[in-house]
């Protein structure tokens, strides 16, 4: 019963700085770009780390979800963790269980998922997919389009290692987190609870920037850490040691 993170999503107020950002940075390029997200009232762009994903979303309109979630934060900054499963059926189940509701419905052909309500979840959107023939990692995923895989670099980063979702009680969200996952907590050296998933880790942290719940960084595998580092630096982007501050959110270079 795999569940392996394959794609974080970031809000932000306005497109296209965020993803060039992110681009320059991090020497990523745009696979995709999703004219149904239109539907939401947004406009997207996804660019592959390695066999995973950093999405943007970014509205078009008032009175969308989006919208609300940056208000609510404060500025851009961390939105959706999404990850793949390879048994959706038991994990619809386990959510009706729990009394969590799906705030939308995937459905696309040979893509099927749950976006779990964040009301009930906590923390962030938890989304949980499931691909036909996808379960390979450099297989398909259709959120990122019919032909991502040529726009893979990692010249500079090359995965997704973990995400650290804040929070004023950590533990407690970890816990609901680690129940809908059915994967059970550990404890890093420091005493931070994480949820292990397939190909990388969760963490929840204590909220400690003064914008409350959610998620709020993620650790990159770097494989040239000096070049992106340069690279921030030439952008005028924040930086502390091996972390980057891009869209609200920090980037830690591991």
């Amino acid at each position: 019963m795999q569940l392996r993170l394959r794609q974080i999503c970031l809000v932000a107020a306005d497109l296209d700085p965020v993803v060039a950002g992110l681009r320059q940075v991090f020497g990523l390029e745009i696979c995709y770009v999703d004219a149904a997200v239109a539907e939401y009232g947004l406009v997207n762009a996804l660019m592959p780390v390695g066999n995973q994903f950093l999405e943007v979303v970014a509205p078009t309109r008032p009175g969308t979800a989006a919208g609300r979630y940056l208000e609510r934060r404060g500025g851009d900054g961390g939105y959706m963790v999404i990850t793949q499963c390879d048994d959706l059926d038991r994990r619809r189940k386990r959510v009706d269980e729990l009394g969590i509701r799906v705030a939308n419905h995937l459905d696309y052909d040979r893509f099927q998922g749950m976006q779990l309500h964040p009301k009930d979840t906590g923390g962030a959107f938890f989304e949980i997919d499931r691909q036909a023939d996808g379960d390979a990692g450099d297989g398909p995923w259709h959120p990122a389009g019919p032909d991502w895989q040529p726009y893979v670099r990692t010249h500079v980063v090359s995965a997704i290692v973990a995400a650290e979702v804040q929070s004023p009680d950590p533990d407690t969200l970890a816990e609901r987190w680690s129940a809908i996952a059915e994967v059970p907590l550990v404890r890093s050296e420091a005493g931070v609870a994480t949820l292990p998933l397939a190909n990388a880790d969760l963490r929840f942290v204590a909220a400690s920037d003064g914008r409350g719940e959610g998620l709020a960084g993620v650790e990159l595998r770097a494989e040239d850490a000096d070049a992106a580092l340069a690279h921030a630096r030439a952008l005028g982007v924040p930086q502390a040691g091996n972390v980057i501050q891009v869209a609200g959110m920090r980037f830690a270079l591991v």
